[in-house]
């Protein structure tokens, strides 16, 4: 076997064996925790400077139009189209060349995103006033965005370069870095806030230079992890290469896919703001906390499984490939049905410890708390699209996933309509859940009828005893929980304290009834 034609796994650095998924998902997780922990803190920096002022709605909208497009092209369809590609050159390919596609695909994804962010950066009112069109009639606004959107666009670029070394960095078991890297912009805007904006004549500009700096810091922080496993790319244009022209392929459908999301979200918005005032905060805050348990452990899982996946599909490893879905579901519902009962008998409490300050009135915790608990219904349905999309986009099938989402999305729209007259903000809420179960729903009985994924046997068994456990935490937040109107009437600390108490205690009795019926974590170290 000549040198150039070995396989990539044993020409490369990276001949570790490959930590358990569990580890890996538990690294992303704390990593994620802590980006989201800051990022709180980030938002409560900005709010204490600069309020909801006209300069601060103009950041805002700066920030939003190149977070909106990363969130679209380098976290969605990049990545879902990319991993699956590169985890074949490496499973099938000689290290050369992975390392070709790699400079090639960096190349032209360098090079494309240079020619949009001048021409946006050129454009730039016209932006701010096709995502911002109130701007328009407040010259002093719309000026100082667009400005701003100058400054900031070019995060979009190095956010996307970001993304790929991320991608990297994950097809090779490095799950920690990119995980890490979040934080960073957190820091970066927190620090700008309170150690550059006194420079600035109009201190807002400070932001809008700390996206700009937490761009190149997020970026150059992946670079001695690529050295390590010797594939920091070379950039070359290659829209010709092979592989390059197989990932745009995948990354059309995964384009779209990832946009039903965003109507989703924008559907609901639109109709909120028919609403009464209160109704989109509500929804807001509500929605923040159902993110919690789903950007940390749903989130986690699905990052850590689709480049094992990828590589189990590119092996013709059918029965792995099914072993690790099987592992995925197991643990999304070990972690999702408690956070969602938590969520769910603690909406209320959760809502006042969190939010209940300033100018939140007590009727806001209650109307809140309704969509909460409307969210909590979905939440295992949220953290299963997570990782069962992963099972046909590591298959290179990114067509199947978004003619799911455009059937979720139109079943969202009826739900909308059926339910918003009756239960206003909390029907919007609702809808979401039941098309995020019909979403989950196709998704698993596509899989299911394809061969792809075979259960496993002790799911009855298993079932029971997540039944068990779930139902003792139940009691347990119950008969804990104060009554309503205390944690309305109750200050910061004692709130806090109280929260805490309960929460501890439920973890524990949630812990011990999993362990009295036979559940082990050695079960889930796959």
């Amino acid at each position: 076997m000549s040198e150039s034609s070995k396989p990539a796994e044993t020409d490369t650095a990276v001949k570790e064996k490959s930590p358990s998924l569990l580890r890996s998902s538990m690294v992303v997780g704390v990593m994620t925790m802590m980006s989201r922990v800051l990022g709180l803190a980030r938002d409560v920096v900005i709010a204490g400077y600069f309020g909801s002022t006209a300069s601060a709605d103009a950041f805002f909208v700066a920030f939003k139009i190149p977070n909106f497009l990363r969130r679209l092209f380098a976290e969605g369809a990049f990545s879902q189209a990319f991993v699956p590609i590169l985890s074949e050159y490496r499973t099938k390919r000689s290290f050369e060349e992975v390392r070709e596609l790699v400079c090639r695909v960096s190349g032209t994804l360098a090079g494309t995103l240079t020619i949009v962010t001048m021409l946006c950066m050129l454009g730039s009112p016209l932006l701010i006033r096709l995502f911002a069109p109130g701007f328009i009639d407040q010259p002093e606004k719309l000026a100082l965005a667009a400005e701003m959107l100058r400054i900031t666009f070019p995060y979009l670029l190095l956010i996307s370069l970001t993304a790929l070394a991320g991608s990297i960095l994950n097809s090779y078991n490095r799950f920690a870095v990119p995980a890490f890297t979040p934080v960073l912009l957190n820091l970066s805007l927190i620090g700008s806030t309170l150690f550059l904006s006194p420079y600035f004549e109009n201190p807002i500009m400070a932001l809008a230079w700390g996206v700009v700096v937490a761009g190149i810091s997020q970026l150059l922080l992946q670079i001695p992890f690529l050295m390590q496993i010797r594939l920091l790319p070379m950039p070359r244009w290659g829209k010709e290469h092979e592989g390059v022209k197989r990932i745009m392929t995948l990354m059309i459908p995964a384009l779209f896919g990832v946009s039903v999301s965003q109507i989703n979200l924008l559907l609901d918005t639109v109709l909120a703001s028919f609403l009464e005032t209160g109704s989109v905060s509500w929804l807001y805050y509500s929605d923040r906390l159902a993110e919690l348990p789903l950007g940390v452990f749903g989130i986690a899982i699905a990052t850590v499984i689709l480049p094992s996946l990828s590589r189990k599909h590119s092996e013709d490893g059918g029965g792995h490939f099914s072993k690790t879905l099987d592992w995925a579901l197991r643990l999304v519902l070990l972690i999702g049905l408690p956070s969602a009962v938590a969520l769910f008998m603690l909406a209320e409490p959760l809502i006042a410890t969190l939010f209940d300050y300033g100018e939140m009135q007590n009727r806001d915790v209650l109307m809140a708390s309704m969509s909460l608990k409307a969210y909590s219904l979905g939440l295992v349905a949220f953290m299963l699209i997570k990782v069962l999309a992963p099972g046909y986009f590591a298959r290179q099938d990114t067509k199947t996933p978004v003619k799911i989402a455009i059937k979720a999305l139109i079943a969202n729209m009826v739900f909308n309509l059926m339910l918003v007259f009756w239960l206003k903000h909390a029907g919007l809420a609702l809808a979401t859940t039941l098309s995020a179960f019909m979403n989950a729903g196709m998704l698993f009985w596509g899989l299911k009828r394809a061969g792809v994924f075979k259960a496993t046997e002790g799911w009855m068994t298993y079932g029971f005893r997540l039944l068990f456990a779930n139902s003792v935490l139940a009691t347990c937040l119950y008969f804990l929980a104060q009554d309503t109107e205390w944690w309305l009437e109750a200050g910061l600390w004692q709130r806090a304290s109280e929260m805490t108490q309960i929460v501890v205690a439920g973890l524990l009795a949630y812990v011990i009834s999993l362990l009295l019926t036979g559940v082990r974590v050695r079960q889930f170290r796959h």
